[in-house]
């Protein structure tokens, strides 16, 4: 029997990472805010990897952050290892990871959740959406609550009808053997959503006092104290390590030998899996001129004997996996402690999602996180961040934000999402970002802080140690630009000593600067600032003045972009009224519904040709509309 539990602004469904960030956006804008989830106890959980960033990630959770998010706050409170990754090149592939305390991380989470004042964490099954007129009021629960709000957000992660498959066994699971979310899944279809059925999977765990560590080499932390959020001022200093370890020939022949057992391979698993994290099944059949294949071991917490084998992710039979383990160098004797599986799940085509994640079917309801298409922690939490934002500032009646590819990998990762869909579980790259050299780590805050501060969610003190931080930046390229550094014989000597060309006349200190071979410490020797200087304000100068000439070109190519992004499209206009477009592109167009000329020339079938017909058809002014009726 149905019950009335409440009235909110935003309800999220679902707190794992998209969830929880959702949860706090729309909350922390003064939005009445209600967070259910099936499971209070593995609020922002960490099923698969215990840890956050890398490559493209890093710098997602940065984004997070200069915005007003939590994941990086978070994982710097409970981070067992951190490590900058790509040091040795250029500072658009640079990117931080940290091996994360999985039950510390979901812990503190779940307690900043609770300590948020306008948000209400309840545990509870959504089996329902309550939806009038094409717009959705609220949801019901399994026991029967009826909780109505202006807006909701969908964030399941990989709940909805979940099936985990381990060897010949398949059974209707949550990931981690948690309840499944089944009821939900056969509503969206039921209201029209079109659903793909995708699949992930994980590792073993093995107890860490079974290891024989001697025979593995030791991956430890960066000695530099290293932060995601630019609010971090306490560092954990006492780092785990990590170990790895390989796969040999041996691995390699059971494996061989098992494929008719694997679900992979015997036609249990539908779903489509992961490119770019593959299974080590799968490893072994698409590389087999490898010898061997890399074998990580991390530690799950500094409370638990757990170890994470990352790299061995396999859906094999649990005997199988046993047999495996035994042929890897230090885990001869290592006991299992959970079997590796795979789970299936059902995600919606996120083509039926406007850029700002809101559906385009249904008024007021947003998705965000796996349910979307994307795998891993960080793209589900950047999504959560934005669906949360837009929710709540909707049902506050306030304009919602869209990022653009040039403002962050966000925005990258939901255009993608959003303009050319996804037919496997989509991983965010640095080579998706066409302006990499722009959305780096180092300067996610001078991207977005602003942004963040113009929505509420980036405190006023926090938003002038920003302004003092752009300040001295400025300031401090302007210094070099006034200062002519004369041929001394103590600066030819330093130059020479780091194998640059001596000088023949005076130069500029911020022409020397753009030297290869020169660093800013080597400038601010011979001519040291007044003022004490951040290093994150040196490191941005240094930065700013040698791309110079890289981050201008990408500049001029951002404005031409957003002279196309201007030409802006009405949501009803009647594409089959436009005369000469290509059948595919018209009905490629219909699909996604773009917003702008832009958009509309990123969509996968839509050719110059077509962008061009359809430009003059705008510019002549009669356009023709789509009747609602």
């Amino acid at each position: 029997m149905q019950y009335e539990a409440g009235n909110y602004d935003v309800i999220v469904i679902g707190a794992g990472h998209a969830g929880a960030e959702a949860g706090l956006a729309a909350a922390r804008q003064g939005a009445k805010t209600l967070v259910l989830t099936i499971n209070l106890d593995m609020v922002a959980f960490m099923p698969c990897n215990p840890s956050v960033g890398g490559p493209a990630k890093g710098i997602v959770v940065r984004e997070i952050d200069a915005l007003g998010g939590e994941m990086g706050k978070n994982i710097d409170k409970t981070y067992i290892q951190m490590r900058m990754l790509n040091t040795g090149k250029g500072p658009a592939v640079r990117a931080l990871r940290a091996q994360a305390d999985k039950f510390a991380y979901q812990h503190e989470m779940k307690k900043t959740m609770e300590d948020e004042p306008n948000l209400t964490l309840v545990q509870g099954m959504v089996e329902q959406l309550v939806i009038e007129d094409d717009t959705c009021t609220g949801v019901i629960t399994k026991t029967g609550a009826k909780y109505s709000a202006k807006t909701v957000v969908i964030t399941t992660g990989t709940f909805l009808r979940g099936e985990i498959i381990l060897g010949e066994l398949k059974y209707s699971s949550g990931p981690n053997n948690q309840q499944p979310s089944i009821r939900l899944s056969e509503h969206l279809e039921d209201l029209g959503f079109d659903l793909v059925r995708f699949k992930t999977g994980t590792p073993p765990r093995v107890d860490s006092l079974t290891i024989d560590y001697s025979k593995t080499e030791i991956q430890p932390g960066d000695d530099e104290p290293r932060a995601f959020s630019y609010e971090t001022t306490k560092y954990i200093t006492d780092q785990l390590p990590c170990w790895l370890t390989y796969t040999n020939e041996k691995t390699h022949q059971i494996i061989d030998s098992n494929l008719h057992r694997s679900p992979m391979y015997s036609g249990m698993i539908k779903g489509t899996g992961p490119r770019y994290c593959p299974s080590i099944e799968d490893k072994i059949v698409r590389f087999n001129d490898k010898p061997r294949h890399q074998i990580f071991l991390e530690p799950e917490g500094r409370n638990t004997q757990e170890v994470y084998v990352q790299g061995l992710s396999t859906s094999l039979p649990e005997d199988v996996q046993h047999k495996i383990l035994q042929t890897l160098p230090g885990l001869e004797n290592a006991q299992m402690m959970r079997a590796g599986y795979a789970i299936e799940y059902d995600a919606i085509v996120p083509t039926q999602l406007w850029p700002t994640l809101e559906t385009k079917k249904i008024k007021n309801l947003y998705t965000a996180g796996q349910i979307n298409g994307t795998s891993g922690y960080e793209e589900a939490a950047g999504q959560g961040l934005m669906a949360g934002l837009n929710a709540g500032r909707r049902a506050l009646g306030r304009e919602e934000v869209i990022l653009s590819r040039s403002d962050a990998y966000i925005g990258v990762l939901i255009d993608d999402l959003v303009t050319k869909g996804t037919n496997e579980p989509y991983r965010l790259l640095t080579s998706r970002a066409e302006y990499r050299l722009l959305l780096r780590h180092d300067n996610a805050d001078l991207r977005l802080t602003e942004i963040g501060h113009q929505v509420g969610l980036i405190s006023e003190e926090r938003y002038q140690k920003f302004l003092a931080k752009k300040a001295a930046v400025e300031a401090e390229k302007e210094r070099l630009q006034s200062i002519i550094i004369k041929p001394k014989p103590e600066v030819q000597e330093l130059i020479k000593s780091q194998g640059g060309s001596e000088l023949k006349d005076g130069i500029k200190a911020i022409d020397l600067l753009k030297r290869p071979e020169m660093s800013y410490e080597h400038i601010a020797q011979i001519v040291p600032s007044e003022v004490k200087l951040d290093e994150e304000v040196t490191e941005q100068v240094e930065i700013q003045v040698k791309y110079e000439g890289y981050i201008e070109k990408s500049l001029q190519q951002v404005e031409r972009l957003k002279k196309m992004e201007n030409k802006k499209i009405p949501t009803d206009i009647d594409y089959d009224a436009i005369p000469s477009l290509a059948s595919e592109a018209r009905q490629k167009l219909k699909k996604v519904l773009p917003l702008s000329i832009a958009q509309a020339s990123r969509i996968s079938g839509v050719n110059p040709a077509d962008i061009s017909i359809l430009l003059v058809y705008l510019e002549q002014g009669r356009i023709a509309r789509v009747s609602n009726e």
